[in-house]
């Protein structure tokens, strides 16, 4: 998703507080102990961050790679001379369209070889040479060919080693982070390996770095056991001036209730802590004695909502760029309809009872977090209001009898599309991935609750990879569950999943086909609001959130409530809301911290 330049937020929850340079016991560099993480999502697919898709891959190269602009672990703000980034200072133009990067000149590669913009530049032509598979392209307004990648950036250039200018189609307040879609990569060293070749870097995606910058490195990978990386102590950037620990290890594991168990029985350092344990953690004297730290989530998760008929899929916009008008999902389609399905779930009651309580309910996509949070908007649970929503709708109650289906009597679909749709059955494909024990006692929740008021709801748990994500994508689904995580900075535009740009079948993230041209309009007018002012902009999102949550593109569920823990004993841990781990290079493991 695109992100956003400025941002308000609010700090939540802390239970540990902030720990800074703690007493390191007289150790040294490289004698703070062994880190180790667990990995439930297997092996890395690639340590080359420019052909990277997914998250077990990001966890590894992020150690050795840097961003060219940082973010604020402490703010959730991009922020110059950060730890871990290129960027000393940047500044606009009087137009908004060209960002000048002065780039910081006291930062190496750990062969010695100097940062510049060359690194950045290099990385930036691969990404756009069409040559690679690789999301991050939709930063850029063209592929190198000129074929329309849909994003802001028309060009990148290097004038100098420490200048890096960007020239974006338009002014707006949202395509400065789209900057740092693109990872810097060692230029020299990818220069020699691949040339102009950049395909070649797929045939090799496990090629082990040679040249890095980050507090770990010399990456060794056991391919279904762990990753493991050493510390560098060429690292500039470190809290303490040198690495703590010794080696990073990347451990897999089968699944979170191994790792809670692992990380109990002290094999793991540190643990995000699984929604049904955290209770545990709070309460059982013995798990109290770990250090944890609780947080609102930065994503939410939420039921998708198929708008258009799952039968006929079909894009949002032609290749003129002009509206599909899309006939309407037979159900899902009357707004009436997604309107009841809020009133037929208890929210509270699921948060309580399957989330133990660890999670804030939300009605649309922005969270606590986010600087335009309106927490005046929630559902109602109202069983009786959802049946005469279904009624208003041509959903008949024609037998008086609340635990048999209820049938269309000119309901919006037969009207519109098929009137011998009349006398269909009020029914719904309600999907979670498989595996997860939570999410099936979610859908097995929401189809009891759907059904108490007159749907013919029906619950399946299937596989992600053969079964959930291709009807989901190729927008052949009812309603699916799934989770958005935001990124940092928190970003309220939708464009990413609602816009008809992002309908496409088979790819797009507005697989659900919603439309709504002042929702386009609010956001164009929040996105290129003049000189960025928060309090302008976030008056149009406000509005946005309104019409979203009357509308339901999707049915909005809850933001998380997470909680981090460590080992008793570990030092120099400074947990955040937006980062629980950027201080690893200074922990000291217990074993090592404690006599």
């Amino acid at each position: 998703m695109k992100k956003l330049q400025c941002i308000v937020l609010v700090l939540i929850a802390l239970i540990a507080l902030p720990i800074m340079a703690q007493d390191s016991e007289g150790l040294g560099a490289g004698e703070g102990g062994i880190i180790l993480w667990d990995n439930t999502g297997g092996d890395p697919a690639t340590f080359n961050p420019l052909i990277s898709g997914d998250a077990s891959s990001s966890t590894v190269w992020g150690w050795m790679y840097p961003s060219i602009i940082g973010v604020s672990p402490f703010t959730g703000l991009e922020e110059p001379n950060l730890p871990g980034s290129m960027a000393e200072s940047w500044e606009f133009d009087e137009t908004g369209t060209v960002l000048t990067i002065n780039l910081r000149q006291d930062i190496t590669w750990n062969d010695g070889t100097q940062l510049t913009s060359k690194d950045y530049i290099w990385a930036v032509e691969a990404t756009r040479s069409g040559e690679i598979d690789t999301p991050r392209v939709s930063a850029f307004a063209t592929f190198a060919d000129g074929t329309p990648a849909g994003g802001n950036i028309i060009s990148v250039e290097g004038p100098d080693d420490f200048t890096v200018v960007v020239t974006f189609e338009e002014a707006d307040c949202i395509s400065f982070s789209d900057v740092n879609d693109v990872t810097p990569v060692p230029a020299h060293i990818f220069e020699e390996l691949y040339g102009g070749n950049y395909a070649a870097m797929q045939d090799e995606p496990r090629r082990i770095p040679t040249v890095s910058f980050g507090p770990f490195g010399d990456v060794e990978f056991a391919a279904g056991e762990r990753v493991s990386l050493l510390a560098d102590q060429s690292y500039p950037d470190t809290i303490l001036d040198y690495v703590s620990p010794s080696e990073w290890i990347y451990l897999s594991v089968s699944d979170e209730n191994v790792a809670t168990e692992r990380f109990i029985g002290g094999e793991l350092s540190i643990l995000a802590v699984p929604s049904t344990r955290q209770e545990e953690f709070r309460t059982d004297p013995f798990l109290q004695e770990f250090p944890r730290f609780e947080f609102t989530g930065n994503g939410f998760s939420f039921f998708a909502m198929n708008h258009a008929n799952p039968d006929n899929p079909q894009p949002g916009i032609d290749e003129d760029g002009n509206i599909i008008e899309q006939e309407p999902h037979p159900v899902l389609g009357d707004k009436l309809v997604r309107q009841a399905i809020s009133h037929a779930v208890d929210m509270d009651a699921l948060i309580e009872g399957i989330r133990d309580g660890n999670g804030v309910k939300v009605a649309t996509h922005t969270i606590p977090t986010s600087w335009v949070y309106n927490e005046e908007l929630q559902y109602e649970f109202n069983p009786e209001l959802a049946m005469e929503k279904l009624t208003e709708a041509g959903w008949i109650d024609h037998d008086d009898n609340p635990d048999t289906p209820r049938i269309c009597e000119d309901c919006l679909f037969a009207t519109q599309v098929d009137e011998a749709f009349n006398g269909t059955e009020l029914a719904l494909d309600l999907h979670v991935p498989a595996g997860s024990d939570v999410a099936e006692q979610m859908g097995l929740f929401f189809q009891d609750q759907m059904n108490s008021v007159g749907f013919n709801a029906s619950f399946e748990a299937i596989d992600w990879a053969s079964a959930f994500l291709p009807e989901l994508t190729g927008q052949t689904f009812d309603m699916n569950l799934l989770s958005w995580s935001l990124g940092l900075p928190i970003n309220p535009d939708t464009s990413s999943f609602y816009h008809p740009e992002a309908d496409v079948p088979g790819s797009g993230f507005n697989f659900g086909s919603y439309y709504n041209p002042e929702i386009i309009e609010l956001n164009e007018q929040a996105r290129t609001f003049p000189g960025c002012d928060t309090e302008g902009r976030a008056e149009l999102y406000s509005q946005a959130q309104e019409i979203l949550f009357d509308e339901m593109p999707y049915f909005y569920m809850y933001v998380s409530e997470a909680m981090t823990a460590v080992q008793p004993g570990t030092l120099n841990w400074n947990p955040t809301p937006f980062s629980r781990t950027y201080s690893t290079d200074s922990w000291v493991s217990p074993t090592v911290a404690q006599p």
